[in-house]
């Protein structure tokens, strides 16, 4: 399969490969390497308590600044802030009708859910989720192996 050119469009090819009696389905990023299955329980957990998605995250320990051409506009509140991560979980049948939608602006396939009236709940996730996009990353990924 060949990816889309944001990672909306390739998540949309990819579910065109699911089949259709999949219950659920779980998106992940290669870039996070270090998945521990213990995470993967915790963000099935959920689906069967009634949510259409789930979602890895931590609190954002940072002071988080909203900046226009350069110049701070706004310390935003940080205390209902995480980030989110990968692996997600979804029913098959929100992720389906989530992706079915327009694709723009998505950040995550969380996103889409939520847009399409999906609810999506939190969970803990692995500190070693670490996405890796810079070298420094990945020297740290392989002091953690």
């Amino acid at each position: 399969m060949t990816g889309g050119a944001t990672r909306a469009e390739s998540v949309r090819a990819a579910l065109a490969d699911v089949p259709e009696d999949a219950l659920v389905v779980l998106v992940h990023d290669a870039a996070r390497p270090l998945l521990e299955d213990a995470v993967i329980e915790r963000v099935l957990r959920p689906l069967a308590e009634g949510f259409d998605g789930v979602v890895p995250a931590l609190p954002i320990p940072d002071t988080v600044k909203r900046v226009e051409r350069g110049v701070v506009t706004e310390t935003v509140e940080r205390d209902s802030l995480v980030g989110a991560q990968t692996p997600q979980a979804f029913l098959a049948p929100a992720l389906r009708r989530a992706f079915a939608g327009d694709l723009s602006g998505a950040t995550d396939c969380a996103s889409l859910v939520e847009r399409a009236g999906g609810r999506v709940a939190v969970v803990d996730r692995d500190r070693r989720l670490l996405k890796v996009t810079m070298p420094e990353d990945l020297a740290l990924v392989e002091s953690w192996l």
